[in-house]
Order: C-alpha cells, then structure tokens, then sequence
C-alpha cells in the first residue's frame, strides 16, 4: 500500500478506470470532516493508494477531470456533507445505543440467557433504564456455524418480546432475515428492520420493506453465518464492503425504498478475520461515503478476546467499549451493543472530554 505524498509522484494521473474513495479525517458525527482534510483512496490494479488531501484540492480535481470521475468525487463529497436524518424523531446528533435482545438458546455472547420471553422483555426494560435508544429483538443465532429455526419458531421467540416492549412506548428493531417475520413484527410494534443480509437472504424483503416506512439497518456479510467463517478473503477489505453496501442502497433504491431510511453497518465479525475486523474500524469513516448513518456492532466480538487473553463473551466488555468509543470518534452514529449500562457511562465521559462547552466548565 503506497502512500502518495512525494512531489515526484502526479496522483492527478490516476487511470481513468481507477475505482474512488474518500475517507473522512476527523469526521463528525454526520460524517462531515471537521478538519476539511480527506484520505483519497485509489484502487486500481490490484493496488491501493492513499494520499491526505485537503478540502479545495479534491474539488479542484474533480473540476478539471472528465465527467465520470467528477460525478464520482462530488456525490462522495455530498453524501459525506448531507445531515443524516432522525429516525421516528430519534435525532442523530449524538451516538445513540442500540440495546441487543437474543431471544435464542444458543446465542454467542449469552448462551440463551434471554430466551424466556418474560426475562427478555425484562431485560429490554431494563435497558432502556440505562440508557438505550433503541431494542433490537432477534430470534436467530448468528454466530458462526448457527443453524437457522423454522420461521415459526422464529416468530414465536421474538413476537410476545416485541409486542410488550413496543406496548411500553419503547423503540425497538426486529433483527430478522425473513420477509415474513419482517412485515409480523412491524405489525406487532417493531419500529426498525435489521437485517444481516442487507434484504438479499429474502427474495420478498425489498418488496416489504420498500411497503413500510421503517429504518432499515443493511448490514455487510460474507456468506452466511454456516459458512461465513471460512477463510473469508478480500481484494481490499475495506473497500470491498463499501461496494457491497453501495449496491445494496442502489438495489433498495430501484426497489422504491427512500434512502433517508437506511443505515449501514460493515458487519464486524460476520465473514471477517481478526485483521479484516481492525482494518474495516481504521477506515470507519471512509463508509460516510454512502450517505447514510452508521451502525458499528462489535460488542463481544471474538475478535476482541483474539486480541486480548482468550477471554469468553462476558468478559470482553472492556475491549467492546474501546471499540465503540473508536467507532464513535470515527463519527459512527449508533453502537449494538449488549453492556448498555457501560457503554452509556463511557460516552457520557467521552463526550464531555471531547466537547469543550460541556456543562459544568
């Protein structure tokens, strides 16, 4: 990976099929620059480059160059700028938290601990109290190698947890990959779709969504969770589900599905290895680029434990919030997480750290 930096080299002389990227510096929280300064990313013959470039000389480029890289370096610069707009009045000036429920038996990060309706719905209450923004309710296990319920089974898992926590005005997003479990949990008081594969797993899920004004999380996946670990391999990672996403929001356009209602999430630990993960969290801000709010789900991640002592999912809290807070600073806009309590904690200090007109000073 070379770093074009040197007088000698014209990076103005990119090849014209070069594939282009920006990536934010000091991005905030709707993405936007605070500096002015962006990475240039330049894919282009199996190689990347990487040059730090300010605000006026990528505009300056994108004028004098032909028409389709000028189209390219200003809907990048666009969506980068756009506000991101809340979601069923949730505003996304600040990190919001989205609190998980996994109504399963065999879940990666609590090994069925919410699988009885009444302790999960307790559980929701519960985190609400601490701080969460959002409830996303899931009847699948996702971790890998997990086999999938019947779609009954499914609905009869997450469908009562929905419905009471919905009844006590809470939002909550239903982390689903089927159609039909999609369209009963909005009716039962879903607010949010969450789907792992970004509405392809479905043939009827762009055709539910697209019916509905929900928020739609699409989410990055390589494979499925039966196969998703084994050896994943990219040509650059980062950029690679940046593509993926961008034709998943053209797929949820053409579908009639407004993009002022989507969310992306790159999929942390879903078809990735320890280094895919760190890579994908150092280019964090380079997915502004799809105009849209960013979700970051690293909570107890194995990767996490990978990188530590081995430690199991319930131990992995500090590396969990270590990633959020670096996801936060790289303008992410709302963290899944399972220790809400915490993770509330952590940005409250984060936030009156990296805020200079914060109460009290």
């Amino acid at each position: 990976m070379k770093n074009l930096q040197t007088p000698e080299t014209d990076w103005r002389e990119t090849a014209e099929d070069a594939r282009l990227y920006l990536r934010p510096l000091f991005p905030a929280h709707d993405g936007a620059s605070l500096s002015g300064d962006n990475e240039l990313m330049i894919a282009a013959g199996g190689a990347l480059t990487r040059i730090r470039l300010a605000r006026p000389e990528i505009e300056q480029w994108a004028t004098e160059s032909s028409d389709a890289r000028r189209t390219r370096i200003t809907s990048l610069l666009a969506a980068i700028d756009c506000p991101r707009q809340p979601l069923f009045g949730l505003a996304l000036d600040q990190p919001r938290i989205m609190g998980i429920i996994n109504v399963t038996p065999d879940s990666f990060s609590d090994g069925g601990q919410y699988f009885d309706p009444a302790i999960a719905i307790q559980a929701g209450q519960d985190m609400a109290q601490a701080g969460a923004d959002i409830i996303d309710v899931g009847g699948v296990s996702t971790r890998p190698g997990a086999s999938e319920p019947s779609a009954a089974e499914e609905l009869a898992r997450v469908l009562p947890v929905i419905e009471a926590l919905a009844s006590a005005g809470l939002t909550v997003s239903i982390d689903t990959r089927r159609a039909a479990v999609m369209a009963a949990a909005l009716a039962a008081g879903a607010k949010i779709i969450n789907d792992i594969s970004a509405l392809s797993a479905d043939p009827e899920s762009l055709t539910i969504a697209a019916a509905c004004d929900a928020p739609i999380v699409l989410m990055h996946m390589l494979g499925t969770p039966e196969t998703m670990q084994q050896a994943p391999v990219y040509d650059h990672v980062a950029l690679d589900v940046f593509d993926y996403l961008e034709s998943r929001i053209a797929a949820c356009r053409e579908a009639g599905i407004a993009e002022d209602r989507l969310i992306v999430d790159p999929g942390i630990g879903f078809g990735k290895t320890v280094a895919h993960n760190l890579q994908i969290l150092r280019d964090t801000a380079l997915l502004h680029g799809l105009g849209c709010p960013l979700l970051i789900g690293l909570s107890r991640k194995h990767f996490i434990a990978r990188l530590s002592a081995g430690e199991a999912a319930a131990l992995r809290v500090p590396g969990s919030i270590a990633g959020a807070l670096f996801a936060v600073a790289q303008g992410a806009q709302i963290l899944r997480v399972h220790d809400v309590g915490e993770t509330s904690q952590a940005l409250k200090i984060w936030q009156a750290i990296s805020h200079e007109n914060s109460d009290g000073l």
